[in-house]
């Protein structure tokens, strides 16, 4: 008989006395089946149903904060790992026949019943581990003959479910330690503020004795008890070959723990926000180490600022690469709740004020709308009701790209942005990630570049970290974009590469090489002329960087970038009161660059992506590409500046033969003429671009036989400066009840012109050299018509409403 037949011979066997049996007791045998029922499905699912603390851990699962349980314990979720030295002291304390028995350990049942029943009472209980886990689940019942048979019952039905490590780690999960504690991992970070996996030995046997006698925890009780049990814990591992001799020796020298420590609360805010999901564990890819260095860093910051009344700060810090965030400050511990320091600024919208205009000089290189140096209009700008001014209220007349971004200049940006488009930057601003421009474009206005919409500092840094992302890997994929250089940071280590790919932003909105020419420029932004320490960082790491001040003092920004990290800082008050002073690169500026400090660096600065670029012939002066009339210079710009309008400042002007005079064919001959290539601004852009550039040479005028043909040709001499357009004036009243009076100005290229003024065809007298005249005309429509001495007219429409 082979050994298949004699197996089923057996099974045959044993299935006809079965039958033969529940017919002989057909009432026994019912009973059986029951209880087997009842065996196989008497686990409660799930097994414990207490409320959980939130658990907040760093990339490396060091504790950064914890929030409190429902029901008032401390009580963390179920870890996947036992402390060695926990499972060591806790088996040899609790269970020494642990990972033998099935649940139930019939010697130790025995020796505990024998006991008992000498003594007369109950002085052990004879129950395993396994076997406390089941009276935990149940709400620790009272200690009966019956409870002890339905925790024998179970306990065998629970060594069937879970491997041995399982049930050693739910009864370290819920074991209680103490007051409020529950578990091995609150209790070591309550009682000796670290995680179990560092416990030492005499750490770790007061855990494995503490939840026999947890009372004895509590400073004033009879801890020498819990010193004599923990002690003997020792001498068990030594004699078990545990420990040896010198450690035994020496762990129990160590004293027991004080008054439980406070946990750990690194980033509140955070923690708030990721509470509000549902979870009870978060493992972040925030470093602890430095989160701990920049909350201290903003904490000694706050104590210099709340003297001029501006109690928080916030502070992100993103890994280029990985988008990974490495530090989440959403605000400052210490502002006190009056002063809004539950408030989680990081994710809170905020005027922006000049800290998008990076973005506008990106896209707008994209666009091919701008090379680095082309010149934009800066001159003083009425724009319907809106109307722009530098923060200095000073004005170039026209001012290079670059140099307008350095310098943070509102005009040319306001203008820059209505030659874009309003609309096509609001919808790009969304592509690239801002997630709180929820109104239409219309809503904000071309004050959308200076403040007139919000962002939150996560958005904010988490473009440049894109931008960033994007440009240091352009030579590592041979010139190839990846779909996921645009995405939102991931805050999450085990879900943030999902989260990311299902949050990835367009990849043609930005071209490495306008991301390098914005970089370049944001390198150069200018600093404060006061003197600070934080100035010295110059000879540091180069970093590109950007301060925003939002309108009214409320909100100070500054976002820098390395080839490694994007850092974010906002100042200011949560309730958004504004505070004199209140300035991005007085404020926030020096927090950054202290940020800086705390980071690696050494790394190199980005490579130029020249496989984007192309070299073109471009004017020296004007910063367009060349035509026929200018100085021109071969440079590398973006390959999208290859559709960027040809220079039209250089102008081929006739002169005559001393060179004084612009003539025309109508008033001399061509062949005494000289032609000369001229680099020739408007007259209201050339009357302020002469004050900041001596240089600049002004076009000659026309010789007095020749005038007739400059009106003729529409060579204006003369411009308004305000009001510029057919607009309507908005004028207050005065407390006497008159309308104010409204400043007119207009510019003319020759510097000692001089102006006739005329109002309504009512002369009002004549202006030289600087040509503007304070008028009060009354609520109506107007005409202004100004008149020089050669005769040229220039007439401008308007409106005075008053208000």
């Amino acid at each position: 008989m082979t050994s298949v037949d004699r197996l089923q011979h057996i099974a045959t066997g044993l299935k006809n006395r079965v039958v033969a049996f529940a017919r002989r007791r057909p009432k026994t045998s019912v009973a059986v089946v029951l209880l087997l029922f009842g065996w196989l499905f008497c686990l409660p699912r799930p097994l414990f149903e207490q409320p959980l603390s939130v658990v907040l851990e760093d990339r490396d699962g060091q504790l950064l904060g914890a929030r409190i349980a429902k029901d008032g314990q401390w009580r963390f979720p179920e870890s996947d790992s036992i402390p060695k030295k926990y499972a060591a002291c806790v088996i040899a304390f609790e269970d020494k026949r642990f990972r033998w028995h099935p649940g139930v350990d019939p010697i130790s049942l025995t020796r505990a019943t024998w006991l008992n029943m000498r003594r007369g009472k109950v002085v052990s209980g004879g129950s395993t581990l396994t076997m406390q886990v089941i009276r935990m689940a149940r709400d620790n019942p009272a200690r009966t003959v019956w409870e002890k048979i339905v925790e024998v019952f179970m306990a065998t039905r629970l060594e069937l479910t879970y491997s041995k490590r399982a049930i050693l780690n739910l009864y370290a999960s819920h074991a209680p330690f103490g007051g409020n504690v529950v578990g091995i991992e609150a209790a070591s970070w309550r009682y000796y503020g670290k995680s179990p996996h560092l416990l030492t030995w005499a750490e770790a046997a007061t855990m494995a004795v503490l939840p026999n006698s947890p009372a004895l925890i509590h400073p004033g009780r009879n801890r020498n008890a819990l010193m004599l049990k923990r002690n003997q814990l020792l001498e068990r591992l030594r004699d078990n070959g545990d420990i040896s001799a010198a450690e035994c020796e020496l762990s129990q020298e160590e004293p027991l723990p004080e008054q439980p420590l406070p946990l750990p609360q690194l980033a509140p805010h955070l923690l708030d926000r990721l509470a509000a999901t549902g979870a009870a564990r978060f493992h972040t890819t925030i470093d602890k180490d430095l989160q701990q260095r920049i909350i201290t860093l903003l904490a000694r910051r706050q104590e210099i600022y709340r003297g001029n009344e501006v109690h928080n700060l916030a502070s992100i810090i993103i890994d280029v690469a990985t988008g990974e965030v490495l530090a989440y400050v959403g605000n400052v511990v210490g502002a006190g709740k009056e002063h809004g320091e539950s408030v989680d600024i990081l994710t809170a919208p905020r005027s922006t004020g000049s800290i998008l205009k990076p973005y506008l000089y990106a896209l707008a290189l994209e666009n091919g709308d701008i090379l680095p140096n082309s010149l934009l209009h800066d001159v003083p700008t009425q724009l319907g009701q809106y109307k722009p001014e530098n923060y200095y209220e000073t004005y170039d007349g026209a001012v290079p790209a670059k140099r307008a971004l350095i310098r943070s200049l509102n005009v040319p940006f306001v203008l820059l942005l209505q030659q874009y488009g309003l609309e096509k930057f609001h919808f790009n601003l969304q592509r690239l990630g801002l997630s709180t421009l929820n109104k239409p474009p219309a809503h904000y206005g071309l004050s959308l570049i200076l403040g007139g919409a919000e962002a939150n500092l996560s958005d904010i840094t988490n473009v440049y970290a894109c931008m960033a992302r994007r440009l240091g890997s352009f030579y590592e994929r041979n010139g190839r974009y990846a779909t996921d250089d645009f995405r939102a940071p991931s805050v999450l280590k085990s879900t943030g590469a999902k989260k990311n790919r299902a949050e990835q932003r367009e990849t043609d909105l930005l071209s490495a090489s306008s991301i390098w020419y914005t970089f370049e420029a944001m390198r150069e932004v200018e600093r404060p002329n006061s003197a600070g320490e934080w100035e010295l960082f110059r000879a540091g790491q180069p970093i590109a960087w950007k301060t925003g001040t939002s309108i009214g003092f409320r909100d100070a920004w500054a976002a820098g970038v390395t080839p490694r990290y994007a850092v974010g800082v906002w100042a200011g008050n949560a309730d958004g009161e504004g505070r004199p002073g209140l300035i991005g690169v007085d404020v926030a500026a020096p927090v950054l660059f202290e940020i800086f400090e705390q980071l690696p660096g050494g790394e190199r600065w980005f490579d130029p992506p020249y496989d984007d670029m192309a070299q073109a012939p471009v004017c020296r002066q004007s910063g367009f590409r060349a035509g026929d009339f200018c100085e021109k210079d071969t440079l590398w710009i973006p390959e999208t500046g290859l559709k960027t309008a040809v220079c039209s400042f250089h102008q081929l002007l006739h002169l005559d033969a001393t060179g004084q005079w612009q003539v025309n064919s109508d008033c001399e001959s061509p062949a005494a003429m000289q032609h000369r290539p001229w680099f020739v601004l408007p007259p209201i852009e050339e009357f302020y671009f002469k004050s900041k550039n001596p240089g600049y040479m002004s076009p000659p005028p026309f010789r007095a036989d020749c005038l007739g043909s400059q009106m003729a040709h529409n060579q204006t001499p003369m411009q308004l400066i305000y009001p510029k357009n057919p607009t309507r004036i908005y004028v207050p009243v005065d407390l006497d009840g008159k309308l104010s009076s409204t400043v007119f100005q207009v510019a003319h290229r020759s510097p000692d012109a001089e102006i006739f003024w005329h109002l309504d065809g009512v002369y009002l007298g004549a202006t030289r050299t600087f040509h503007q005249m304070a008028l009060q005309p009354p609520v109506g429509a107007h005409v202004l018509a100004l008149v020089d001495k050669d005769g040229y007219r220039l007439e401008q429409r308007f409106e005075i409403v008053g208000k």
